[in-house]
């Protein structure tokens, strides 16, 4: 069941629970996602980074929007962290239902105006649109998103952008940073900062760089609020550190014998995102 992010989310926002958004990097991914998806009947948004895109090419989408118009579960596709208009207008181009201009690095000014100049294409053609204000932090293992400092977002000026822009969906910055975090960086959410913004906008708000959290952190990020949760370290760890296992027996060398056990492993980091979110069995609100 394909649909956009604002359709998804409206309902994720009235009933309290967050839709996790799995990067993609290869039709087994994707795979492994729709099906751990499926099992749980949980809403699901495909999500794709114009780097890995770059990789994957625009022939993948055909079979991205395949796979989700079969299924019965409602799925979204998403550009994440689209970085300028042209980005944008591509995606859109090739058949996602849903961008992020992510223009946080810019002046507040900019990165109203870029969000409105992406608005005015996406939205007539029933395409949503995602903007970020302050910044996600870097761990600094290799991710290609993050700054060295996080600029936590202020609450009054999620209610301006908002009001000037309409934007459907935004992600805020309220302590977390991409990737797996090293051994000596804790994390910590400012649940205090969201609850503000909270009493001031009913917007579904976004928390990128969920990977490696603790659990509690975000749960309390989805009771207050959050609508939709970024994850693309913790399931392609799970994934890949399986296929290293697997490829050290020299003589196995067909894709059913390789990526089954990787595909399993990788479902099960799914799983517990799923139920971490409370979005298991939510797929029954969209019917």
């Amino acid at each position: 069941m394909l649909m956009n992010m604002k359709e998804l989310l409206a309902v994720a926002n009235e009933h309290h629970f967050a839709v996790p958004a799995f990067n993609m990097s290869s039709n087994m991914i994707l795979k492994g996602v729709i099906e751990a998806c499926e099992e749980k009947q949980a809403p699901v948004i495909i999500a794709i980074h114009p780097d890995e895109l770059s990789f994957l090419t625009d022939d993948f989408m055909p079979a991205v929007r395949e796979a989700a118009m079969r299924t019965s579960i409602p799925v979204v596709i998403h550009l994440d962290h689209g970085a300028t208009f042209e980005q944008i207008c591509h995606a859109i181009r090739v058949g996602f239902t849903s961008v992020m201009i992510d223009a946080s690095l810019k002046s507040f000014e900019d990165n109203i105006a870029i969000t409105k100049k992406v608005i005015e294409v996406a939205h007539p053609l029933n395409v949503s649109v995602e903007a970020e204000l302050g910044t996600i932090g870097t761990t600094g293992n290799g991710e290609s998103e993050g700054t060295n400092k996080i600029i936590y977002t202020r609450p009054e000026d999620v209610k301006e952008f908002l009001e000037r822009t309409g934007v459907d969906t935004l992600a805020i910055a309220i302590g977390t940073s991409h990737g797996i975090y090293p051994k000596d960086m804790t994390p910590k959410l400012r649940i205090d900062i969201l609850q503000e913004i909270k009493k001031l906008v009913d917007i579904p708000l976004v928390l990128h760089g969920g990977s490696a959290n603790p659990d509690e952190e975000i749960s309390a990020a989805v009771k207050n609020g959050i609508s939709k949760i970024n994850i693309s370290s913790d399931i392609k760890e799970a994934f890949y550190r399986k296929c290293r296992d697997v490829l050290n027996d020299p003589v196995i060398r067909e894709p059913n014998a390789i990526y089954p056990p990787c595909i399993e492993a990788m479902k099960k980091v799914i799983y517990q995102k799923i139920d971490l979110f409370n979005d298991a069995d939510k797929a029954k609100l969209y019917k």
